[in-house]
């Protein structure tokens, strides 16, 4: 359960004991009822581009969004965001980049606006702060407790495999059984 090392040991106990019961997909199934309709990367770039102009107006403009078959397995990471510096002429241009696993290609549309949060974050805060985590929780108040729930969902798919979410729009969320996490409010 590397996804689930740093939560409390009670929090891995319920989870541990939900995996070996059977039950950890299904419970996340009955959580979260559909896939997102976001397939290209042209998709993906108007949705974090709709985004970035909710929350963050005065951010550095983003010149790429892109689902990346790379990235969980070669960097460990569901999402990048990077800043890459070209010369032109005399000046430096930076453009900044978005790239987000394609595993999310098809799962909850939460769990990419989750990822998506998270790197736009990046544009205004560099390190895993509590300045950070509180952009993340302005952009989406359940941003804990769906980075979460898509640890549970990574668990799930290291240890049996990818849940095959329904196709279509995703329903509206609904609360069940899945183990809840609560940060402290420190």
């Amino acid at each position: 359960m590397n996804y689930l090392a740093g939560y409390p040991e009670d929090l891995q106990a319920q989870v541990r004991q939900l995996r070996e019961q059977g039950r950890l997909g299904e419970l996340l199934l009955k959580k979260y009822h559909g896939q997102h309709g976001i397939r290209t990367d042209r998709a993906l770039y108007d949705y974090v581009l709709d985004l970035k102009n909710e929350f963050l107006r005065n951010a550095q403009p983003l010149a790429k969004v892109a689902f990346d078959s790379r990235l969980h397995l070669t960097q460990q990471a569901l999402g990048t965001h990077t800043t890459v510096s070209r010369v032109q002429g005399n000046r430096l241009k930076a453009k900044r980049e978005i790239r987000i696993a394609t595993l999310f290609r098809e799962v909850p549309a939460e769990f990419l606006r989750m990822i998506a949060v998270h790197e736009l974050a990046h544009l205004k805060e560099r390190d895993h702060g509590k300045a950070f985590y509180q952009l993340c929780t302005h952009m989406e108040p359940a941003y804990h407790q769906l980075e979460f729930d898509v640890r549970l969902y990574l668990t799930h798919l290291e240890t049996t495999g990818p849940l095959a979410w329904p196709a279509g729009p995703a329903a509206i969320r609904e609360s069940g059984p899945v183990p809840a996490y609560r940060p402290d409010a420190s």
